[in-house]
């Protein structure tokens, strides 16, 4: 009887077979095209940030009341991962990304159209949960394709092309507001949203393991139920109602302790990177929306850097430890390779930040700053790809 403190008990050979339905040109593709749709949550919210102080004056309203609309699209975001990741594992991770991509498209459409933060709130949360299939089912996707060698480095390279979005978004959003309109930027994002749904269309196929879908166990049923007349009437579709929350009863183990940590690591992104029009901005007296922006891309670029170096390193550590227990697996090997990012990197660099704004003045405060967002970048990437890889 398999527990959490026992290692996988499958057979290395089938545990392996499933994973050379693709080869590895069809693979790098597929990477290619989850990459680009996981791009896009983090580009909606890192973009936005920066536009704050315009979207607050052409709305009428105030920039703290505008970044509600963060901590709303965070929540949808949350909501829409829990419901996509769990449609996904019974109907497949394509329909659920032809779903969810067209919710993302009219979002960002609404949201440039927006004459009311009310409207701006609500057509912010559509967007978000649009765009949040992008992470979770993603990373199934990577699951799916790759074997347990070789899933920590294509994680990394998966989060190092996703984590480009707190490196360039923000700086996008900046140049939207200070030389266009932060309307524009949202019209930018209905047409990668656009080019995303397209490119699963054409290019992504189904990559879940064969029979191992919720559908596939339901039709299985049917047709054993009615002697295979279910098979010769051709195949129905009919929609089920999977409960969102019902992955939630997993915290009820130890990975609750890695999904908490994880939290806590991305939360500090959020606590360093959501305010900084009014912490870093408002300390050193820059006003300009564009070089606020460019004020991110320390982070995106320690994000970028981190992940994929923490792929590589949790290969790494899994092959070693599984070569100690004469082939055994555990799941929490992975985990040993977080430690410097999250134990160290991550609370040094935030609390750094924070004397340093209050402390240090002028051109060598911003500077020590920008560091400061880099390391916490480097953690944030190098914890959160290894925690995601893990879970």
């Amino acid at each position: 009887m398999s527990s959490e403190e026992t290692p996988l008990l499958i057979e290395q050979r089938n545990h392996n077979a499933v994973y050379n339905r693709f080869t590895r040109r069809q693979k790098r593709v597929i990477v290619a095209v989850v990459s680009w749709a996981g791009l896009l949550p983090l580009f909606v919210s890192g973009s936005f940030i920066p536009t704050i102080p315009q979207v607050a004056y052409d709305l009428d309203s105030s920039g703290p009341v505008v970044s509600l609309a963060v901590s709303l699209s965070i929540l949808a975001a949350a909501l829409g991962s829990l419901t996509f990741a769990a449609n996904s594992t019974y109907y497949g991770r394509r329909p659920v990304y032809l779903v969810s991509l067209p919710l993302l498209c009219a979002g960002s459409l609404g949201v440039a159209l927006s004459r009311g933060v009310p409207e701006l709130m609500a057509l912010r949360f559509l967007q978000a949960i649009g765009s949040s299939a992008g992470l979770t089912v993603g990373s199934g996707v990577i699951g799916d394709i790759y074997k347990l060698e070789e899933r920590g480095t294509a994680m990394g390279v998966f989060f190092g092309a996703v984590l480009l979005g707190p490196a360039i978004a923000p700086i996008c959003g900046g140049l939207a507001a200070h030389y266009a309109s932060w309307r524009d930027m949202q019209f930018a994002l209905l047409a990668c949203g656009l080019l995303s749904f397209l490119a699963v269309l054409f290019f992504l196929p189904e990559t879940s393991h064969p029979q191992t879908r919720g559908i596939d166990k339901a039709r299985m049923i049917e047709e054993s139920s009615s002697g295979g007349e279910g098979r010769r009437g051709g195949k129905r579709w009919k929609w089920v109602w999977i409960n969102p929350l019902a992955s939630l009863w997993l915290l009820r183990s130890p990975n609750l302790l890695a999904s908490m940590a994880g939290m806590v690591a991305l939360l500090t992104d959020y606590v360093l990177l959501v305010p900084l029009a009014y912490t870093i901005g408002k300390r050193y007296n820059i006003t300009n929306e564009a070089i606020i922006g460019a004020c991110f891309l320390p982070a995106g670029l320690g994000n970028i850097i981190g992940a994929p170096l923490a792929g590589r390193i949790s290969d790494r550590l899994v092959i070693q430890w599984r070569k100690r227990r004469s082939g055994e697996w555990v799941p929490e090997d992975r985990l040993r390779g977080t430690l410097f990012g999250g134990g160290f990197l991550v609370p040094v660099s935030v609390l750094c930040s924070g004397f340093i704004t209050h402390y240090v003045e002028g051109n060598v405060g911003l500077a020590l700053n920008l560091v400061c967002l880099f390391f916490n970048g480097l953690g944030v990437g190098f914890f959160f790809a290894l925690d995601l890889a893990q879970s």
